[in-house]
């Protein structure tokens, strides 16, 4: 059963999943899903954006009925993104999750962006434990934007979807805000099963990398990655299975399990966007697409040319420059200096990236030698093969 406000992504999925052999039907939102012969059902993709009833609230009352809770899963899926990959989808329901990462001595950190997300997360975490889904355990926001955030949060808690359950998590003895660094330290000094939330999303810069610094080696530490982790970034680098990583000069050994899900995108979806953009025409001027990887920016610019002249969008590159005029923005022509790495270099590993994967790779291989001559014979041979490449 799918369910989708979206008449073609209702349409698109219902040809993918036919095609691979599933019988689908299809509801707009949650009354037509009730309306269905709930019985017959083994699968539900939901959206997680349905108006008026979000996908998240109507999983869970899906699972409070006696029909329905025998389902293995409940999938709720976001709107696809530009490049209408089918694979976006993923299990919304985070519990499952959470409760892999359970260990007595443990923590689950989760990377996350301090407006917005954290919020979500916190809201969730506590709906969980109020289910009985997850054992009560402390939840700490580490990041004093996300403390502000929330604080502005709560003001306006009744103009929020579900924002009682935010209000329901504020007031749990469990939650606690850091505010200073020296609490930041305390975290870490915290026994038993926790869970963190910290900036960045992408654990590219804030106290973050100070968590992972101290439970990625450890065995019982688990990171819970909640959204994109764009190319190069140590989340990417992490979720992409990365054995050691540096982290403020250290290299550490990643024996913490990683794992990812997608349920919690702040961001407009493809679908909105567009909708966004033909609100505001005539653009007469252009359209600057800056932000998202190459193959997501040409699948919007597919899908924006519907409503829009492809002439009129730009998707300038690494260090390129445009003077806006009345009659449209002109490229900066420049002599010099040429671009720090080139249009298709841009967001794709290069050869910095092989270069430190060898070293760790090499450092790793020292380290696992028996004893002084093995790790003389491993050098002599990487010296040897330097040698007959440079011959």
């Amino acid at each position: 059963m799918l369910v989708d406000d979206d008449p073609k992504i209702r349409s698109m999925l219902t040809k993918y999943f036919e095609a691979e052999g599933f019988r689908v039907s299809a509801a707009e939102n949650g009354v037509q899903l009730r309306q269905n012969a709930l019985n017959a059902i083994d699968l539900i993709l939901l959206d997680i954006g349905l108006p008026g009833e979000d996908g998240l609230t109507l999983a869970r009352d899906i699972r409070t009925v006696s029909q329905t809770a025998r389902l293995g899963d409940v999938i709720v899926g976001t709107n696809l993104e530009a490049d209408d990959a089918v694979d976006v989808i993923r299990p919304a329901r985070n519990d499952n999750d959470v409760s892999k990462a359970y260990h007595q001595n443990g923590a689950l950190l989760v990377p996350s962006f301090a407006v917005e997300r954290t919020q979500e997360l916190l809201a969730d975490f506590n709906a969980l434990m109020d289910a009985g889904e997850l054992l009560r355990c402390p939840i700490i926001i580490d990041s004093p934007l996300a403390s502000r955030a929330t604080e502005i949060f709560k003001r306006h808690a009744r103009s929020l979807s579900n924002g009682n359950l935010l209000m329901n998590a504020l007031r749990s003895r469990t939650v606690r805000f850091t505010e200073s660094a020296e609490q930041s330290k305390a975290v870490d000094l915290i026994s038993g099963f926790h869970i963190v939330i910290a900036a960045s999303g992408m654990c590219e810069a804030g106290r973050i990398r100070h968590r992972l610094k101290n439970w990625l080696w450890r065995d019982e530490g688990t990171v819970l990655l909640v959204g994109f982790q764009a190319q190069g970034t140590l989340g990417r680098i992490l979720q992409d299975g990365a054995r050691t990583v540096k982290i403020q000069g250290e290299e550490i050994v990643v024996r913490a399990a990683i794992r990812s899900i997608e349920a919690h995108s702040g961001h407009a979806d493809a679908t909105e966007l567009v909708d966004w953009v033909a609100a505001r025409k005539p653009i007469r001027s252009g359209l600057f697409l800056v932000h998202g990887e190459p193959v997501a920016i040409d699948g919007l610019k597919d899908r924006l040319s519907a409503a829009i002249p492809a002439a009129t969008m730009i998707t300038p590159s690494l260090d390129s420059g445009y003077r806006l005029t009345k009659t449209g923005a002109v490229e900066v022509l420049r002599a010099a200096p040429p671009p720090r790495l080139s249009a298709e270099q841009v967001g794709h590993r290069d050869w910095h990236n092989d270069y430190q994967s060898v070293v760790l790779d090499l450092e790793e291989k020292l380290r696992q030698a028996a004893d002084q001559k093995g790790r003389a014979v491993i050098l002599r041979k990487v010296r040897r093969a330097l040698q007959e490449e440079a011959s």
